[in-house]
């Protein structure tokens, strides 16, 4: 009898069709294959896609903790300044993002008393996910100075906050800085509210075009990992002074990273 219901289950089991969609939704965290209750989504899912917006709508609101991002960026070794845009707070942020691009008048005077004629600077500015900078900011800078062969020790760091990707030509620009790197939390999505985007800028000053950089996206453990994304990072600033652009006319010609090289730093590989 037992033998009879197994089979009879069995034989069921084989005139079901295999849904294609819930395969594809093992390879991402996109909202593929959600299912549906008559002609609506599951509740489980319509309530995660409100935790989801929720979630996007803190990243962008949440102020940055400069103190804990300092003191963090101190732990590892990096001595930092801090300036800020001439949007004083986050709703001007959000409402006047010419203002989020520009210094105010005290963060330009105290640039003028840090390190100049350097060959890199280092920008990070909270952009729309501030969640974004505290948590991948200080371990993906660590890596790039293992990655990257450079005076670190007279590499400015600069704290931005309420700063727009721009912001790092005028302080690039003060700073006489050959090279400046921004690094910026990106605009959350509904799957990414901690997103974290770098953007190299070849001769910084203001009035560079977006065309002159190079950006590198969706840096976070579950996308870009961070060895990946240094090792991306270091070969274009390489390149970025050996032809002295940056923007469309510089091309990512680094190689694949080996699995087997994830998580190891340059002295290792």
């Amino acid at each position: 009898m037992e033998d009879h219901k197994e089979k009879t289950q069995q034989s069921f089991a084989s005139l079901v069709r295999k849904d294609p969609w819930q395969e594809l939704q093992s390879h991402t965290s996109a909202r593929i294959a959600l299912g549906r209750v008559g002609t609506s989504l599951p509740t489980a899912e319509v309530l995660r896609f409100g935790l989801a917006h929720a979630q996007a709508r803190d990243a962008v609101h949440h102020p940055l903790d400069v103190d804990a991002l300092q003191n963090g960026l101190g732990a590892a070794g990096f001595s930092s300044i801090r300036v800020n845009s001439k949007a004083d707070n986050r709703h001007t942020y959000l409402l006047r993002p010419d203002l989020g691009r520009r210094l105010d008048d005290a963060s330009a005077g105290r640039l003028e008393q840090a390190t100049q004629h350097v060959e890199l600077a280092v920008v990070i500015a909270d952009g729309l996910s501030s969640i974004a900078i505290m948590r991948h900011a200080v371990p993906l800078l660590t890596q790039l100075r293992d990655a990257y062969v450079t005076d670190w020790h007279h590499t400015p760091v600069i704290i931005a906050s309420q700063g727009r990707v721009a912001i790092g030509d005028e302080i690039g620009a003060a700073l006489k800085a050959r090279l400046v790197v921004v690094l910026i939390g990106e605009r959350p999505g509904l799957t990414a509210p901690d997103s974290l985007g770098i953007y190299l800028t070849y001769e910084p000053r203001i009035g560079r075009m977006d065309s002159e950089r190079n950006c590198i996206s969706n840096i976070r453990p579950e996308g870009l990992r961070y060895e990946v994304a240094v090792h991306k990072l270091a070969s274009l600033m390489k390149q970025s002074l050996h032809l002295r652009l940056s923007g469309i006319g510089l091309k990512d010609e680094s190689v694949s990273l080996p699995a087997s090289d994830a998580g190891k730093t340059s002295a290792e590989r």
